[in-house]
């Protein structure tokens, strides 16, 4: 099997038309598809979120859909089965609810975060799959999700969902990863990247012709903020894991500088992970800790998530490293402008005019800038040209259908 050709219909860099939507005349091709990534809902995480929005969808648009993922902790369900309402084409008979299943494999070791699974890769090897889509491309799991759909002749779809990583070591070796993996990636179906950053990293690394990753960015999509709640002018929200690559340090840093033109200045950081004591620390050691609150949100808590982002001055994600970030597309999906580092995927959401940029050697006091510049002349879309999940969904869908058809 040899990797697909350059898709039909590929949304153009900074389009503002939406792919178009299934309808009666124009019904979608389903199958099976079986679902490979190293973890899901209720973890947290950007692949865990796409994972969870796009499964949902498929299930509801008709596709059979399971999910194969690992569990370190051995502490969530090995089997788990969700009823997913289904939706229904204008002329089309009444069809019963759908269920989107999910079966969860140990993974080795346990501390750390490799993810090999033996027993997911016997468990898709035994499947009927029509279709593998394997989600996210960092760990052990997407290799071995590969050669096993390669050896059983069965199509598969990779969508690599890159990140970044608070290790050094890790970050410089990523080129040699890609490389390693590209004779496996070439023999893909079809691949998907979520940016241009990373359609373009990938047919370099597997010596692929430019337009042959096809892109189907992350949506945003969030229920409406519950009434009442107001933009606070005073707020700045940092989003992500606490780690040290996603840059909420940075925040910390330039709040003693925004202090200085609103004294009235908080930063809530909206997330968790091994890097929260550095960070008390830090705004500690600045001045500023009664300033900075850290806060969880569960990943499936979508009210809470919506009321905290619509609750923002300005949002931030000043990350080394981001695909195409769910967190900014979910405040830009609540009409909350957003300041982020010109780095990755996050550098295109400047370049359409989606955020207000500032370059990875920013200092705090350009950082404060910024997000000055964003609360007092904001820049941002129209929310009605953003991608959602309904647009990644129906993209996504006719990649399945190209593939299966051939």
């Amino acid at each position: 099997m040899t990797t697909a050709s350059a898709p039909r219909s590929r949304t153009a860099a900074g389009s503002s038309v939406r792919p178009s939507q299934p309808t009666s005349s124009t019904p979608a091709r389903t199958g099976r598809v079986v679902v490979a990534t190293a973890r899901c809902v209720p973890e947290i995480g950007g692949v865990e979120t796409h994972v969870e929005e796009v499964s949902t969808r498929l299930v509801r648009d008709g596709w059979d859909v399971e999910v194969l993922t690992t569990d370190r902790s051995r502490a969530l369900p090995r089997r788990e089965e969700r009823t997913v309402a289904t939706a229904v084409r204008a002329g089309d008979p009444p069809r019963p609810a759908a269920r989107l299943r999910t079966r969860r494999f140990r993974a080795f070791p346990a501390s750390r975060d490799w993810y090999l699974s033996p027993g997911l890769a016997a468990a898709l090897a035994r499947s009927r799959a029509d279709l593998v889509h394997v989600q996210g491309i960092h760990t052990l799991v997407p290799p071995l999700a590969m050669l096993v759909a390669w050896l059983r002749r069965t199509p598969y779809v990779v969508t690599f969902h890159t990140g970044g990583s608070s290790s050094a070591l890790r970050t410089r070796a990523r080129s040699l990863q890609w490389r390693l993996l590209a004779p496996l990636l070439r023999r893909a179906a079809a691949l998907v990247g979520v940016s241009r950053h990373e359609a373009r990293l990938f047919e370099q690394a597997a010596g692929l012709a430019p337009g042959t990753v096809r892109v189907v960015r992350n949506g945003g999509t969030l229920p409406p903020a519950p009434a009442g709640v107001v933009p606070d002018p005073d707020l700045v929200v940092s989003t992500g894991r606490l780690e040290r690559f996603k840059g909420h340090h940075r925040a910390i840093e330039a709040l003693p500088v925004l202090l200085r033109t609103r004294p009235g200045a908080r930063l809530l950081i909206l997330g968790s992970g091994p890097y929260e004591p550095e960070l008390h620390a830090l705004a500690a050691r600045l001045g500023v800790a009664d300033r900075v609150e850290v806060r969880f949100v569960p990943p499936v808590d979508r009210d809470a998530m919506a009321a905290a982002l619509a609750g923002a001055g300005v949002v931030v994600l000043l990350s080394d490293y981001e695909a195409h970030p769910v967190a900014v597309m979910e405040a830009l999906a609540v009409g909350r402008p957003a300041v982020v580092l010109r780095t990755s995927g996050l550098a295109e959401l400047a370049e359409d005019g989606w955020a207000r940029a500032v370059e990875p050697d920013a200092t705090p006091d350009d950082v404060a800038a910024a997000v000055l510049a964003q609360l007092d002349d904001p820049l941002q879309p129209d929310p009605a040209l953003l991608p959602d999940w309904e647009s990644s969904v129906a993209e996504l869908a006719e990649v399945y259908a190209e593939v299966l058809a051939r």
